[in-house]
């Protein structure tokens, strides 16, 4: 890997809750209120049932498995992740979800270990907990040292994007927001004098202006700015038309990265002007395994990205995807004919956005998309 270029690090949704944190050193209370589950640890059965037993408690690094070498290896300048759960021990259940997810705070250990720089938190779980939950979630994450974007006590702090130093000349900006496409409730919006996340109602040319003007206010010469969006549905390789145009104003505005995240499988990559936008990163740590009804979309590989930059122009110089697969709540190397699939998949819906992905000729299934 070139050192004159940096590499950010980016993946799709970390949700260490519910049956993750059960199979952690210190599994919270397993309550849940979902139509037809009642206890979390029902969900780690789900996943023994398919695969085989799960060991308990696990080692903090066990859900992370093989990726953590990988990106020991790979040696990123910067690593940013969509932590897609509260970090707390409330029990106020928002109400009008289906779905609740939180973790332990005394097993934040298990998201350190895979040291990110920046968690991004505007995304439609991290109030799961109620407004006590989410302050509770940036308590512990602060406390634990690590930064976040997309949440805080006000909207001021919500729309505040994290800094990652890179070298004297160099900052690494991350502005992170939800959308309602994605499931982010308008009342979870942070306010003047309310916690909540940095919400856009729609993907329109105003809201990308003011996400990119904020950026513009910090950005120093030699930043490199990522917008890390929540948007669009859990299913389905179509993006919609809106979207699209929100990813170029996006990138018109000055941002160097799109990190798009909310679907469970990837949706296209895409080289706009030079800067990609990912649409859709796919899931990368969950409780999911076992639970069948979209088999064909093959939500269990999970793709790392290793976006690397022109430090001074922040022009793609290449995307590395590695492909992992869920096992035993375990990340484990996807076997070469999984990485082939991936690729395909990733070809076939990339026509029309300027990407194409190749295998590389190591035999290990890594896939690299050159602009």
């Amino acid at each position: 890997m070139d050192s004159d270029l940096v590499t950010v690090f980016l993946c799709g949704d970390v949700m260490l809750g519910r049956g993750v944190d059960q199979i952690l050193a210190h599994p919270g209370d397993p309550a849940l209120r979902e139509r037809y589950v009642r206890d979390a640890r029902a969900y780690v059965e789900l996943a023994e049932a398919a695969h085989g037993p799960i060991p308990r408690p696990v080692d903090f690094s066990w859900p992370w498995g093989d990726a953590l070498q990988v990106l020991d290896a790979a040696a990123p300048t910067a690593r940013v992740i969509n932590l897609e759960t509260g970090v707390t021990r409330n029990d106020e259940f928002a109400p009008g979800k289906e779905v609740h997810y939180r973790m332990n705070p005394a097993n934040l250990p298990c998201l350190a270990t895979a040291r990110p720089d920046v968690c991004v938190l505007a995304n439609n779980h991290v109030l799961d907990f109620g407004h006590r939950g989410l302050e509770e979630t940036l308590d512990t994450l602060a406390g634990g040292g690590l930064r976040t974007a997309g949440a805080g006590r006000d909207a001021d702090t919500a729309w505040r994007p994290a800094i990652v130093p890179i070298d004297a000349g160099h900052r690494l900006l991350v502005l992170s927001f939800g959308m309602s496409t994605s499931g982010v409730p308008h009342t979870w919006a942070a306010t003047e004098n309310r916690s909540g996340v940095a919400y856009v109602p729609r993907p329109s040319a105003a809201a990308a202006a003011a996400a990119t003007g904020r950026l513009r206010q910090l950005k120093r010469a030699g930043d490199l700015l990522v917008a890390s969006v929540h948007w669009g549905s859990n299913w389905g390789y179509d993006v919609a038309r809106d979207q699209v145009a929100f990813g170029h104003a996006l990138i018109d505005g000055g941002a160097d990265v799109v990190h798009g995240h909310s679907s469970h499988h990837p949706r296209p990559l895409e080289v706009y002007r030079g800067k990609l936008v990912l649409h859709g990163c796919g899931d990368f740590i969950d409780d999911y395994e076992g639970i069948t009804g979209f088999e064909q979309y093959r939500d269990d590989l999970r793709p790392l990205y290793l976006v690397s930059l022109e430090p001074d122009t922040g022009r793609l110089a290449d995307v590395r995807i590695v492909p992992f697969q869920a096992r035993r709540m375990r990340l484990r190397h996807a076997s070469y004919e999984d990485a082939q699939w991936l690729r395909n998949v990733l070809n076939r819906i990339g026509r029309g956005f300027h990407s194409h992905v190749d295998a590389e000729p190591d035999g290990t299934g890594t896939l690299t998309l050159r602009p």
